[in-house]
């Protein structure tokens, strides 16, 4: 059995716990920013192609205590590397460090770096590694002087799905965006909405959840190259995940005033391969309304992070909140924002909140709404 680190934005670790233990994996465990599990190789694709809400995929091969250069090296190079990289396979190191002695992240890259070469040394008899074969990312935390070595088996992101070529100003990333809607309890029944939907990106995976689409089966993963998986595991994930989509009618929209923002999204769908569930309009939020007595709002209205356009931004809430206020009250909304009066600005204080980070930026989800 292998064991499987899962980093995610600090906020979603028990949705990314749950997505896990929805495929069957054991001793799931939840810490701050990832998740930890046990699975077999072939749990490997399973993860990459079904997990809509962690950031990536890696195999953990060490964990250890190292309070000096020297611990560092030694631990690293316990590691049975052999088993892993051949002689001509690329490893290059990438990490960081979080309240730990060893604080400077390009001397720990060196001392393993030194270590995994002097470990395959063994196996080896060479003098130089070409690095010029497969490609097997290293990467390595260290927190509080506990280290975490792994391979990390998705390469790009998790939130690169492969239908999203080009987009507009600030997008929201899409594991944010799946998180928000599993967050909002859509499931593909009531109907969705979100009227700042920019290049689609809620919208979408809205329309991936209601399908049970996995969002991984248009992409390729870093790990599908490495000698030591066996290749049948990706297309067998492949299947199975394509066993368990939905089929049906969904009601799920998304408007925005920019024409070309709607010519994004139309776009994005499409590759995507849901534009049958979903239906983008040039629309302005002001003249939002739905006469159906139930549904799920979810969106992400622009913040106002300089000062002329926090202004704005308080405007645009405010008109927010009386569309908001209009709406039957068996609607579930959800809201992110980094402006820290947002519910003063929209009107109303929100029944919940959670903190999330959208890349960089330190954000609440407003929920309302009776079913909170």
């Amino acid at each position: 059995m292998n064991t499987y680190m899962i980093p995610c934005l600090l906020g979603l670790e028990k949705l990314v716990g749950d997505e896990v233990r929805r495929l069957g994996l054991e001793d799931v465990q939840a810490d701050n920013g990832h998740i930890l599990c046990r699975g077999s190789d072939a749990d490997c694709a399973r993860l990459n192609v079904n997990l809509r809400c962690g950031a990536r995929v890696l195999l953990v091969l060490g964990q250890f205590p190292a309070r000096s250069f020297e611990e560092l090296f030694q631990g690293v190079r316990a590691i049975a590397w052999e088993n892993y990289l051949g002689e001509r396979d690329a490893f290059p190191v990438k990490g960081y460090s979080i309240s730990s002695r060893l604080f400077s992240v390009p001397a720990c890259q060196s001392i393993i770096k030194k270590a995994v070469v002097e470990r395959l040394k063994q196996r080896y008899p060479i003098g130089h590694f070409p690095e010029d074969g497969r490609l097997y990312q290293i990467r390595f935390s260290i927190q509080k002087d506990q280290v975490t070595v792994a391979l990390d088996s998705s390469g790009e992101g998790l939130y690169k799905r492969g239908y999203r070529a080009v987009g507009v100003e600030a997008p929201l990333r899409e594991t944010l965006a799946a998180a928000m809607v599993l967050l909002s309890r859509y499931r593909g029944k009531d109907p969705f909405c979100d009227p700042f939907c920019g290049s689609g990106t809620i919208p979408i995976e809205a329309a991936l959840i209601a399908k049970n689409r996995a969002p991984g089966l248009r992409r390729a993963f870093a790990a599908m190259d490495w000698a030591f998986l066996p290749e049948r595991i990706w297309a067998s994930a492949r299947e199975e995940a394509r066993d368990k989509e939905f089929r049906g009618a969904y009601d799920i929209w998304g408007g925005d005033i920019d024409p070309k923002a709607v010519e994004i999204a139309r776009s994005n769908a499409r590759k995507a391969g849901v534009e049958d569930a979903v239906r983008f309009e040039t629309a302005d939020m002001r003249r939002f309304h739905r006469d159906s007595p139930y549904g799920q709002l979810v969106t992400n209205p622009p913040y106002g992070e300089r000062l002329m356009e926090k202004a704005e931004a308080e405007e645009l809430y405010r008109a927010f909140g009386k569309v908001w206020r209009a709406l039957p009250e068996g609607w579930r909304t959800l809201i992110l924002s980094s402006h820290t009066e947002f519910e003063r600005t929209f009107g109303a204080p929100a029944d919940k909140k959670r903190k999330l980070y959208n890349g960089m930026i330190k954000c609440d989800v407003f929920a309302y709404g009776k079913r909170v």
